[in-house]
């Protein structure tokens, strides 16, 4: 291999299997989706799911020089997901995992027009996934090492997340930057212990990227579900407040986390980070102006534009940040690619097919784009009209409050 590495990005992958359904009502639908009743559909789309597929298919569109680390099994579905991925560049698959005593995971995607879709889900050889299964000599290669979903992945959860504490371990001994997200546990993950998983695996996590309902579910079950219930069962985010994001982000920074950046859905993206001499410890990806990194707290608000589908968004802020992080962005540049990488996302159905090249999105940044309102009544916190988002920084704060007056 010529070509230096910039990212590696391993864990849950799967191939989703979407059969084309137009011309009906949501009642025909349901009506006609029922025991001994035919439906006819139209051609079936097949896609690439999970984080393998969404974070790093996002990062290679973005211009980094990226390879895919998932697990397949050597089948039909296999065979699948490899072309899929291949068509992007066939380089993306040298780092795959091929285990022919195992079946390729695939999701089943059923998406009646004016209701929510239902999924039918086989983890499959994600369930299998284990440290040994990385290539640890390829990490050797690369800046960034990044793993997601480990809740939808079962051995990741076994004796206390020992298998996951064990590939970060291992990760991190080879020098890269290691990055870390989640997805909601189901019914049987939220059974496991989550404190003992995070608290075993964070130490050796430089960036951890999980939503906020994530890591309340793990850490904060209590306060999760008081938000739920003062939700009405709905949406909590309109409830969480600056106070809540900074105690939750010092207790991740306090495990050993280096920068935490928590998705907020539409209400955009956070990040935290630690101070200089933690930062010094962040392997091969570190940035060069540890001042400017050390010691941040910034809210921005998402870019407007017309949703069409919010699938693998998610995963897509996440690659407008590590490739903002991979070009020694600051701080607020990266938080800016990471909603501006996201909001071109959900202006298409799929996972890809909305996203830009990295010039082409940071010149819609430059050109003036307009982002949602987002309004903080906290303490410490000011608005930066430059960049159009919140900063939690006592000395911009004084700075700005003179300049205007206050």
């Amino acid at each position: 291999m010529t070509e230096r590495l910039s990212v590696i990005v391993a864990g849950h992958l799967c191939l989703d299997i979407l059969p084309h359904i137009s011309g009906i009502t949501p009642q025909q639908f349901r009506s006609a989706f029922a025991p001994g009743r035919l439906l006819e559909v139209g051609p079936v789309t097949l896609s690439t799911g999970g984080p393998v597929s969404n974070t790093g298919l996002a990062m290679h569109k973005l211009g980094n020089a990226t390879r895919l680390m998932g697990k397949i099994g050597d089948d039909l579905f296999g065979q699948a997901v490899r072309q899929i991925i291949s068509s992007f560049d066939p380089a993306l698959v040298e780092g795959m995992i091929v285990d022919p005593g195992v079946s390729t995971s695939y999701t089943i995607v059923i998406n009646p027009p004016g209701i929510d879709r239902y999924f039918m889900h086989c983890p499959s050889a994600n369930d299998t996934f284990g440290a040994d299964d990385v290539k640890y000599a390829l990490l050797e290669q690369a800046r960034l090492f990044h793993f997601g979903y480990p809740p939808l992945m079962k051995r990741m959860l076994t004796d206390g997340g020992a298998e996951l504490a064990t590939l970060y371990r291992r990760a991190k001994a080879t020098g890269v930057t290691t990055s870390l997200d989640m997805a909601f546990p189901g019914a049987s993950a939220l059974a496991v212990d989550w404190a003992e998983i995070v608290k075993a695996t964070l130490p050796c996590v430089d960036l951890f990227l999980p939503s906020i309902e994530e890591i309340l579910v793990m850490l904060h079950r209590d306060i999760y579900e008081k938000l739920t219930k003062a939700a009405g069962g709905d949406d909590i985010l309109p409830l969480v407040t600056p106070q809540l994001l900074s105690d939750l982000s010092a207790e991740l920074l306090a495990l050993g986390v280096k920068v935490v950046g928590l998705k907020l859905g539409y209400r955009g993206f956070y990040l935290r980070t630690a101070g200089r001499s933690a930062l010094e410890g962040m392997g091969r990806g570190c940035p060069s102006n540890l001042a400017v990194w050390a010691d941040r707290e910034l809210w921005s608000p998402c870019f407007q534009v017309d949703v069409v589908g919010t699938a693998g968004s998610g995963d897509a802020t996440i690659a407008g940040f590590l490739t903002a992080l991979l070009r020694d962005l600051s701080p607020i540049e990266a938080v800016t690619a990471a909603v501006a990488v996201g909001a071109c996302n959900v202006e298409a159905a799929d996972t890809l097919s909305g996203l830009r090249t990295w010039d082409e999105t940071m010149r819609r940044v430059a050109a003036g784009w307009p982002k949602h309102p987002l309004r903080l009544d906290a303490a410490g916190w000011c608005y930066d009209d430059q960049h159009g988002l919140w900063l939690r920084d006592a000395a911009f704060c004084v700075e700005r409050d003179s300049q205007i007056g206050y």
